[in-house]
């Protein structure tokens, strides 16, 4: 067992303590004045149902985190078992869409179709979270597909096989 008190000398054993809660895999997509962006993401959670809130919390120190916290609209996609490669490339960078089956939608925000769900936002407020920002979505959109969830732990990608 280890015991410490979260501080900047310990702040590996802090995150590595975080990434033992097995979390869903998403991918949040917007739109920029460069094209389309994304970003692998685990920092997502439900908020309010009425009204329908959701919210996610880029990292500050990330080159895309501006562009996101500054984003009107912008698309959260729960991802399937089987996109282990999606969810990396967007971790590493977040301009690349060749070869990703994807449209553009109403709003103008890239979105992928093949996915367990995707909720469809607008920016409702950003609060400052420590070394992240928290962005509070509307959802104004849902769309929901058959599959299995894609989960992270312990920094690696896995999934789910079913339910005890």
């Amino acid at each position: 067992m280890t015991n410490f008190t979260p501080s900047p000398d310990h702040a590996g054993a802090f995150r590595a303590a975080l990434g033992l809660f097995t979390t869903g895999v998403t991918l949040v997509t917007t739109s920029t004045p460069r094209g389309p962006l994304a970003m692998t993401v685990n920092s997502f959670t439900s908020v309010s149902l009425d009204p329908p809130l959701i919210l996610w919390c880029p990292a500050k120190v990330s080159a895309r985190h501006d562009a996101f916290v500054a984003a009107e609209h912008f698309a959260v996609h729960l991802l399937c078992d089987d996109q282990v490669e999606v969810a990396r490339r967007f971790a590493r960078q977040g301009e690349d869409f060749s070869d990703l089956d994807h449209r553009v939608d109403y709003h103008g925000v890239p979105v992928i179709e093949h996915c367990m769900a995707r909720f469809d936002c607008t920016r409702e407020n950003v609060v400052d979270g420590g070394d992240h920002s928290i962005v509070l979505g509307r959802v104004h959109r849902v769309t929901t597909n058959e599959g299995q969830p894609l989960t992270f732990h312990a920094g690696r990608f896995g999934g789910f096989g079913g339910l005890v």
